[in-house]
């Protein structure tokens, strides 16, 4: 692969600074980060970034599907997401899938396992399966008690491609599982909960990291004392310098204040964003068919919805959309919010070269223009995404 040579563009290192320079790429990997103006290698192609942002390419580890794709429908959803996401900026996801027992979904995890090695355009190491050890069902999932042998049967359809498993700290038996997927170098994340502080603290204690879609289905304990403010699961991963949360930033699921709360307690170093899209994200209004037996509604400025029962399936969020809310909402350094979608959920997830433009690292990049749209998407240094009017 030859020589490319990105000038006249404003650098963003995540968490630490924001500075005019240009980016040399060669075989997929970042070969020089240098300042503007440096001279150029010979035999290099030259790409004029008109003073616009160059950041790694936005990381999301909780995602069920976008546009006209929602990866439980199979692997022909899978590859057809993959071609679409280049567009928002994304460049390394972690599929999404609400696991339900049943023979036949077993066999489609198999498959869409079996798919990832044959997707082109965003890098995929493995899926997220969100339960079904959870104490509270949301929109789809289920509510099964800690089982060894469900999980196991579940890691084994899904080829031993699993990166990422959400759980509930009171679901009954959900230690031993916690402990097994912690063996099976599987991150753990929390979520659809009511834990107490102790069922929470204990969750930690076996190995689970982080809160997923954090404040969304972690209803608020209930009081029992007049006078005295009850504290559960969400006061324990704000306070537990081990965890980590994520937010849903589309300004339907939290209000910006918590999320401005989180980053308080847990600096910008620990809060990271996702969308949790659903179908139809990314796209134009409309009603979409789900795996789940309902369809979901996809409207401007909303979340995605059941289109008959209205409550919230999911949302409507693109990560591009998502930092460009964040900007707004925090009072932080740039840099720091474009951590919140590149280094934060790379060091989440234990990735090397990943989330940062440092020499060495993988060639997952994004151009930006003005409107903090993507303009031009590599990964692993090959352009997937182009904005029609760059000609590229």
């Amino acid at each position: 692969m030859d020589a490319q040579l990105i000038t006249n563009v404003r650098i963003v290192e995540p968490g630490q600074r924001i500075y005019p320079g240009q980016v040399l790429l060669r075989a997929g990997r970042i070969a020089a980060v240098e300042p503007a103006g440096a001279p150029a290698p010979p035999h290099a192609t030259r790409l004029d970034g008109h003073g616009g942002l160059l950041t790694p390419g936005l990381i999301d580890v909780h995602t069920h599907g976008v546009m006209h794709s929602i990866y439980e429908s199979g692997p022909e959803a899978l590859l057809s997401a993959a071609k679409e996401l280049g567009r928002f900026g994304v460049t390394y996801v972690i599929p999404t899938l609400v696991p339900r027992i049943e023979e036949a979904f077993l066999r489609k995890l198999e498959q869409i396992a079996d798919a990832i090695p044959s997707v082109h355009g965003v890098r995929v190491p493995g899926l997220h399966l969100e339960g079904p050890f959870v104490a509270i069902p949301g929109a789809a999932c289920a509510t099964v008690d800690g089982d060894l042998g469900l999980l196991e049967e579940l890691l084994a359809a899904c080829r031993g491609r699993v990166s990422v498993m959400s759980v509930s700290p009171e679901t009954p038996n959900v230690l031993p599982v916690i402990e097994r997927l912690c063996e099976r170098g599987i991150k753990v994340f929390l979520t659809h909960t009511r834990a107490t502080v102790e069922q929470t603290q204990a969750a930690l204690d076996a190995g689970a990291t982080h809160a997923t879609h954090f404040y969304d289905v972690f209803p608020a304990p209930a009081e029992t004392e007049p006078g005295v403010r009850p504290v559960g699961v969400v006061e324990t991963m704000l306070a537990d310098p081990r965890a980590t949360v994520d937010f849903i930033a589309d300004g339907v699921h939290v209000h910006p204040m918590a999320i401005r709360a989180a980053v308080a307690a847990k600096g910008f170093e620990g809060v990271v964003l996702i969308t949790d899209s659903n179908i139809g994200a990314g796209g134009p209004p409309g009603e979409h068919d789900t795996p789940w037996g309902y369809r979901v509604r996809i409207r401007e400025g909303d979340a995605a919805r059941h289109a008959e029962k209205n409550f919230l399936a999911g949302s409507a969020l693109t990560m591009d959309r998502g930092i460009a809310n964040l900007l707004r909402w925090l009072d932080l350094p740039a840099e720091q919010v474009w951590a919140m979608g590149t280094s934060n959920p790379a060091r989440l997830l234990g990735l090397s070269g990943q989330g940062t433009l440092q020499v060495g690292a993988v060639a997952d990049l994004v151009l930006w223009g003005e409107d903090l749209h993507p303009v031009l998407t590599w990964v692993e240094g090959e352009c997937v995404y182009a904005r029609e009017e760059t000609g590229v």
